[in-house]
């Protein structure tokens, strides 16, 4: 016989097969059976003609849904959440995550819608979105007066910038009139800042709200607040909600930031980089000033009159002890090099002894030489051989009969033996 399960295998069977089918459903209903537990949770009937769904919305949920406070038995509403089998009564429920009044629709579906419409007409594209300044010196924020969103994002503020001018334009961020209350802070932002001053003038907008569920972020979904947006002359930060809330505004503003600390830390971070490079700009500094104070301290301390004073007195008898050693009297010869003086003028001596005595043979040779050539060409040696030479009486030689002819009559010449000499005239032709 087949083993028969017990209720609570079987109640888990059932919770599995519930709750892995339904993990994301909406319901529109009547409100009934509305209650308030002490430990904050609320439980309430969805009802119709026909059927009815008890539903549950837990503290954390229905603080997220502010609608659940002003709930009452015959209101109709919207719940979106999941499905959920409770144990011990062996019941299931809806487990609320979100809620709207009927007749709005499914937010969530209207969201898509308008999102698609406006990415298509081109609000979203990257290409037009404006440069965030790094180093915005008035930042406008739009939210809720006194709003945790705005102290949260004055506290980064504070702790992480140096200057800075914050203006609120305060608005309504949440119900039916919150679109146009922030349009309204948009336009007289964007007025303020055409008509101030160069140094007035607001460099960047904050548009921020703490988080909430989808009704409560439903203002800034709203189509006329993206085109006006997408048409602000100054750059736009969306900071709405928490890291998993998107909102219109998101995605048509210049930058999103997931939350109002984000965006205050987006604004002040070129602050909190320029902070830290002077703070070790000036550690350095420091550093600089005091090596530069220990090397001036260690340079004057050895200038010190003194200091110098000693260090002199101990090269004059570093050099006086080594003067007493050179013996500069008895070893000048060593020291002046006359020794190799002497020497090198030995040698130019010699050399120019040899010098001398070769000159004197080469010109005795040629001398020689000379001496015999004259011997050779001498006249009186040709006389020896029986020849004369003919003179005229100023002592010119006569060569030849032709110049002897031109002697005058009876003009007289000398006849020149190799052992003397004799006169004569010429005689008459």
């Amino acid at each position: 016989m087949d083993k028969v399960p017990g209720v609570s295998e079987v109640v888990l069977n059932i919770k599995r097969l519930l709750e892995g089918e339904f993990r994301s459903v909406s319901v529109e209903g009547e409100v009934s059976n509305l209650s308030h537990s002490s430990s904050g949770h609320w439980y309430l009937t969805l009802s119709d003609r026909n059927s009815s769904l008890s539903a549950a919305v837990f503290k954390m949920d229905a603080l997220r849904n502010p609608l659940i406070k002003k709930l009452k038995n015959g209101d109709k509403i919207v719940c979106s959440g999941s499905i959920g089998v409770y144990n011990k009564r062996g019941t299931f429920q809806l487990i609320v995550k979100r809620m709207s009044p009927a007749g709005k629709g499914d937010l969530k579906e209207q969201f898509e819608k308008l999102k698609r419409n406006l990415a298509a007409e081109g609000l979203f594209d990257p290409e037009i979105k404006k440069e965030i300044p790094k180093l915005p010196k008035r930042v406008a924020v739009i939210t809720a007066r006194g709003a945790a969103a705005f102290q949260d994002f004055l506290n980064i503020m504070d702790r992480r910038s140096e200057w800075y001018d914050i203006l609120l334009s305060p608005a309504l961020v949440q119900g039916d009139a919150a679109p146009n209350s922030i349009r309204k802070a948009l336009h007289n932002v964007i007025k303020y800042s055409l008509e101030a001053s160069e140094d007035k003038k607001i460099d960047v907008i904050v548009l921020t709200r703490g988080g909430g569920s989808m009704e409560d972020l439903w203002a800034f979904n709203d189509e006329a607040l993206a085109w006006d947006i997408y048409n602000c002359p100054i750059p736009v930060i969306s900071a709405v909600g928490h890291q998993v809330d998107t909102t219109i505004s998101d995605y048509v503003s210049d930058l999103r930031c997931e939350t109002p600390s984000a965006a205050a830390e987006v604004l002040s971070h070129a602050q909190t980089e320029l902070k830290e490079s002077l703070e070790s700009s000036g550690r350095q500094l420091g550093r600089n000033i005091e090596y530069r104070i220990r090397t001036e301290s260690e340079r004057l301390y050895k200038g010190h009159p003194r200091k110098v004073l000693d260090v002199i007195w101990s090269r004059v008898n570093k050099y006086r002890k080594t003067l007493s050693t050179m013996d500069l009297k008895n070893r000048s010869h060593e020291y002046l090099g006359i020794y190799d003086q002497h020497q090198r003028l030995d040698d130019g001596i010699a050399r120019l002894k040899i010098g001398l005595e070769r000159k004197i043979n080469r010109l005795n040779e040629r001398a020689n030489g000379a001496n015999d050539l004259l011997r050779v060409l001498d006249p009186s040696n040709v006389l020896g051989r029986g020849y004369t030479i003919i003179k005229n009486k100023k002592g010119k030689v006569i060569p030849s009969m032709k110049d002897f002819k031109k002697l005058p009559a009876k003009d007289e010449f000398d006849i020149v033996f190799h052992d003397g000499q004799s006169q004569g005239v010429k005689g008459g032709e």
